[in-house]
């Protein structure tokens, strides 16, 4: 029950987190192409290549299942969204945009990808 109960707060706060910054990069940028949820994307697998690598410290602040459990299942499983980036592929694909839909692919592919790899590098050698 206290596994659950961490999932479901991490998740409320990276929820807030997708709507607030998803929000704050399209009204800045626009919403033409998906810069907001791409902004999402790649700092929430930033951060999960950082909590990873804390997590193989086995004294390392995110190495308990409750810590895991409210910042990798609840927060960033709320916060990062490949259910948003698919459809926003998809409409992009159906109004002729195939261009900018292969370019969210890519981009979203790429940047997540090297985002995940800093973060874990950045967390190996902060947390040794």
């Amino acid at each position: 029950m206290e596994g659950l109960i961490f999932v479901a707060l991490g998740s409320a706060l990276g929820g807030i987190g997708r709507f607030w910054l998803s929000g704050v990069v399209g009204r800045r940028v626009g919403e033409r192409f998906p810069w907001g949820t791409m902004a999402v994307n790649v700092s929430g697998a930033l951060a999960i290549g950082l909590v990873a690598a804390a997590a193989t410290r086995g004294d390392g602040p995110f190495a308990t299942p409750a810590a895991w459990q409210l910042a990798v299942i609840g927060f960033l499983g709320s916060y990062t969204t490949v259910s948003s980036f698919s459809l926003q592929t998809l409409s992009l694909a159906r109004e002729g945009e195939l261009m900018r839909a292969g370019r969210n692919i890519l981009l979203s592919l790429g940047l997540c990808l090297g985002a995940v790899a800093l973060g874990f590098a950045l967390g190996a050698s902060a947390f040794g």
